[in-house]
């Protein structure tokens, strides 16, 4: 589908560094055919044709923001079980291995059944388009069919995604969900990646991530293999890393050659500069000296990690080291398919931290917004594309809707935000009531590539 041209005009914000914003109070953003920025006019009194006829623009939309609000870049979720939606807010008291055997690995050895499958996985997407995802890298189960289902919604649905079907053959995992074998399990990714190339040869939305469980879930040959692949296709890969400390102690256990976690991957060629690492609450200090060094990213998980108490990551420590950070649902461990959610999260998680090793572990809404937009799209190895309003970038936005509390100070109706606006506030005073208040009623529309792939029922942009 290819989207006509349009100018979105009002107030925009992105971030313009890790630590400062780009608010905008007023202008106008052209899109072209394509999908892509092509102007940026800034200015309260900019309009679209003003803007349109500075540019030789003669056939477009114009897009206009209704109420107090702005747009802002789509969320980039660097880690999410697109499998496990169904049990987002199930965890009980356990943590992660205990977690995985009695609730994750039936509910995905369940997806085998494609209309099963197909429920799932329709939700999980419009769930996370309605946040204003636009950006996600998927893991999905280890049947070839249900995972190249996934590709299919996602292309159709228009959410950008790195699709993953998973590896894991080790006796660590359950017999009735695991690969039968080393080769079966290259087989199979083989053949769930032949099949996103033939869908979308170009990986204009839709790209093949490969996608090792983690450690314990692989044999130390089929860890070789996925690495001599990543090497032959030059796709991404993700997996987990340094969650919890039992997981550490079991990998320590299962591969006593290694120096550590982060040198079971080094060793087989999947620690590079298109690895994502999720989680990484435990890294020692010589882990993280090999991950800056081999260029890894990491995914930042804070609501699984607390849920599932597996600790508190130090996310100060690894951007200073200068390590890529971005932000992961890591649904179902996490509760929340919200990356607005996480991002407050992960304010909180740096509070906890700084409780301890004091106020340099805190993390300010300015550096959690770029974590979630800028951080992920580098995490995901689309840095120059998506993330911020550049010319030249993808127009993957989100339209925030912020209305203003009423003289009489009732709601008007009980659709209303959950944000109250007086009109007194600074701009910095509004971004940070929607990061610490908002929720997806604030997110009116959402559009990636230009394409408008959701907008909420009963409001025309």
């Amino acid at each position: 589908m290819v989207p006509p041209k349009a100018i979105y005009v009002g107030p925009f914000v992105h971030c313009k560094t890790q630590l400062e914003l780009d608010i905008c109070e007023g202008g106008a953003i052209g899109v072209d055919e394509t999908g892509k920025i092509s102007f940026i006019e800034r200015g309260t009194r900019v309009t679209g044709e003003s803007a349109a006829k500075k540019h030789g623009w003669e056939s477009f939309e114009v897009v206009c923001l209704r109420d107090q609000g702005f747009f802002f870049p789509g969320f980039i979720d660097t880690h999410i079980h697109a499998s496990q939606y169904p049990n987002a807010g199930i965890f009980g008291k356990s943590t992660l291995l205990d977690w995985l055997n009695t609730y994750t690995f039936p509910l995905e050895s369940s997806l085998s059944d494609l209309a099963r499958a197909r429920y799932v996985y329709n939700r999980v997407i419009s769930r996370t388009l309605s946040h204003g995802t636009t950006t996600a890298a998927y893991y999905a189960t280890i049947h070839v069919p249900s995972t190249n289902l996934l590709a299919d919604i996602c292309q159709t649905k228009g959410q950008r995604a790195f699709i993953g079907r998973v590896c894991m053959n080790s006796t660590m995992s359950p017999e009735s969900y695991r690969d039968e074998s080393t080769e079966q399990a290259i087989s199979a990714t083989r053949e769930s990646i032949a099949y996103i190339q033939s869908i979308d040869p170009k990986h204009e939305l839709v790209t093949p991530i490969i996608t090792p469980r983690f450690a314990p879930s692989c044999t130390a040959d089929c860890l070789e293999q996925l690495g001599a692949l990543h090497k032959e296709t030059g796709y991404p890969c993700q997996t987990h890393i340094a969650e919890n400390k039992n997981e550490i102690k079991l990998v320590e256990k299962l591969f006593p050659e290694a120096k550590n976690y982060a040198d079971v991957y080094d060793n087989v060629g999947l620690l590079t500069e298109k690895m994502i690492l999720a989680h990484a609450v435990h890294l020692t200090e010589e882990e993280v000296a090999l991950v800056k060094e081999r260029k890894a990213k990491i995914s930042h998980c804070p609501t699984s990690n607390t849920a599932l108490t597996s600790g508190c990551a130090k996310v100060r420590n690894l951007l200073a080291t200068g390590i890529d950070v971005g932000l992961g649902t890591d649904v179902s461990g996490g509760f929340s398919p919200s990356i607005l959610e996480v991002a407050r999260h992960a304010v909180w998680v740096s509070r906890y931290v700084a409780m301890i090793d004091g106020d340099d572990a805190k993390l300010s809404p300015e550096e959690v917004l770029y974590l979630a937009t800028r951080g992920g799209a580098k995490v995901v190895g689309l840095p120059d594309q998506i993330g911020g309003f550049e010319v030249g970038m993808d127009w993957d936005a989100q339209m925030i809707s912020l209305r203003t509390v009423p003289e009489d100070g009732e709601a008007q109706d009980e659709h209303e935000g959950p944000i109250d606006v007086f009109g007194w506030e600074s701009w910095e005073d509004k971004l940070h009531k929607w990061l610490y208040s908002g929720d997806d009623r604030n997110t009116v529309a959402v559009w990636v590539k230009g394409r408008l792939v959701h907008q909420t029922s009963g409001y025309r942009p």
